[in-house]
């Protein structure tokens, strides 16, 4: 699937109050813009990004940000290891 579509939409990218909260303890991040931290992820060049049924899969850095391809509304995100 072709990432481009992603990254055409990534002003649509948001999350939950609750997905906040998990993407900040998962990643340990002292941020509350959590939404804006995992765009800058998505976009970087170094980013690997794929798609697996209804979801995207961002990879950079030991770090997985899942984003659901209809809503794009990022899941969760996790270090790798």
């Amino acid at each position: 699937m072709n990432k481009e579509i992603l990254l055409s939409n990534i002003d649509k990218i948001h999350t939950t109050e609750m997905g906040i909260d998990r993407i900040k303890k998962n990643l340990k991040l002292d941020t509350n813009d959590v939404v804006e931290y995992c765009k800058n992820k998505v976009l970087d060049k170094n980013c690997n990004i794929y798609k697996q049924g209804k979801n995207w899969y961002c990879e950079i850095e030991n770090i997985i940000i899942t984003i659901n391809s209809y809503s794009y509304t990022i899941i969760t995100a996790r270090t790798l290891c």
